[in-house]
């Protein structure tokens, strides 16, 4: 009797979440080189594709993932069972000390198509404009749901990474393709179609100068170099950046899809740099493959490689915030690796060790050698995934900084040779960014 005096009060919650729509019931089927075909229904857009069937453990971030440019060429099956529920958030952002232009990775999906077990028809989230549905269907790339993609996992990870090609609508009623038809992205030189076309700047008027040559760049590693007060140039993967390099107080290679065989020019360049340079050299992913390569070492194809963000590495060196002994998590996405050998080429050692599969996740100049180079196989600015690792941008950025107070003049000297760029302080026009790719 007494409660019932008391007014009620409203509940000050959000609303239901945005409804998506309801999937199309367009057939779709996955068809494998191996043999296997896996029937759903299509989510995306309404054509068939062929590329290289992947998948990723990663729990989170779909978004990221499926606009990381070294996702290029790839059907990316995604383990976790329910993809879809947050939706796409609008990809726009501003170009300052802060930020590189976009949300995401880059500015469009990079994946040739995405495989779900269940695409959320609602989602909620208060940065989301769209759902994933929509999203995949203006950027022109397929999708399937339905299948079970625990099943598709474990054949992946039994028979490795295989080609396939996934049928929608009438082609799905077409016989699966003969072995000859698949189309194998890794013949190509995926680097090449990523890469920025011309150079640029960010950051400008920022305290050192940064050179990163772009093997298919995620906007994230631009992001972590700008808001460390990086004034940085982007290079095309090819660049000859030895005709220029003495503009710069510290290199930066990036990720980027595909063999890093397609990319021994930027490797012989390299080799020249890292001969002739003392400054700091950092690489992530298909950039430390390619400082490994410049180094001696081969690089070889993984039976599955790793993508997720839950991979255990272990550090065999110290190295400013990185402390030999300590296991650090990390974000990965990569189907190559470099050979662990035994001895390691003169003036190189081995940094880190994948804990699951013992692969080699990081490279360093020795000590003795006199040089400030690292080079890593895992994403230390993971978006998203952990951060363990993400301190290892502030301490290259801190060495180019040591480096340029040791040699003031090489930096305060406009080099007669400068690189022309497209400056994102330009009013007049918007910056051909690698991210647009």
């Amino acid at each position: 009797m007494f409660g019932r005096q008391f007014t009620r009060i409203p509940r000050l919650t959000r609303g239901l979440a945005t409804q998506s729509g309801p999937i199309t019931s367009v057939p779709a089927t996955l068809h494998l080189k191996t043999g296997q075909s896996f029937h759903g229904r299509s989510f995306g857009a309404h054509k068939s594709i062929y590329g290289e069937t992947v998948f990723s453990t990663s729990i989170t971030s779909y978004t990221e993932s499926m606009t990381d440019p070294s996702y290029r060429g790839q059907i990316l099956v995604f383990t976790t069972p329910l993809i879809g529920n947050y939706g796409v958030p609008h990809n726009k952002a501003p170009f300052d000390s802060q930020d590189v232009g976009v949300i995401l990775e880059s500015q469009n999906i990079q994946c040739s198509a995405v495989i779900v077990g269940d695409v959320a028809e609602k989602f909620s989230h208060y940065t989301a404009v769209e759902s994933l549905a929509s999203w995949c269907q203006r950027h022109g790339v397929p999708a399937i749901t339905g299948v079970d993609t625990r099943a598709i996992t474990r054949l992946l990870r039994d028979q490795g990474t295989t080609l396939g090609r996934l049928a929608v609508g009438d082609d799905t009623s077409a016989p699966a393709p003969a072995a000859g038809e698949y189309w194998d992205p890794s013949k190509e030189n995926l680097v090449d179609q990523v890469s920025t076309k011309t150079p640029y700047e960010l950051n400008p008027s920022g305290s050192v100068k940064i050179a990163v040559l772009d093997f298919g760049a995620k906007a994230n590693i631009l992001r972590s170099l700008v808001r460390r007060d990086a004034a940085v140039t982007v290079l095309p993967w090819n660049y000859d950046f030895n005709a220029v390099r003495d503009q710069y107080d510290g290199l930066f290679l990036t990720n980027g899809p595909g063999d890093p065989a397609h990319c021994m020019e930027a490797a012989l360049k390299l080799r020249r740099t890292l001969q002739e340079w003392t400054k700091p050299v950092f690489g992530i992913c298909m950039g430390h493959q390619i400082i490994g390569m410049a180094a001696g070492l081969d690089a070889y194809r993984m039976t599955f490689g790793n993508r997720g963000h839950n991979q255990p590495v272990l550090a065999l060196a110290s190295s400013g915030s990185i402390k030999a002994g300590r296991v650090y998590v990390t974000s990965q996405n990569h189907q190559y690796a470099l050979k662990l050998e035994d001895p390691f080429p003169q003036g190189w050692e081995p940094f880190f060790i994948n804990c699951n599969d013992s692969s080699v996740e990081g490279i360093k100049s020795t000590e003795e050698s006199g040089k400030k180079v690292w080079g890593v196989q895992f994403h230390p600015e993971s978006a998203g995934g952990p951060l363990d690792t993400i301190e290892m941008f502030t301490d290259f950025v801190l060495e180019c900084k040591a480096h340029k107070l040791k040699n003031p003049s090489l930096v305060t000297e406009k080099s007669a040779k400068s690189v022309p760029v497209d400056s994102f302080v330009e009013p007049s026009a918007t910056p051909k960014i690698a991210v647009q790719a």
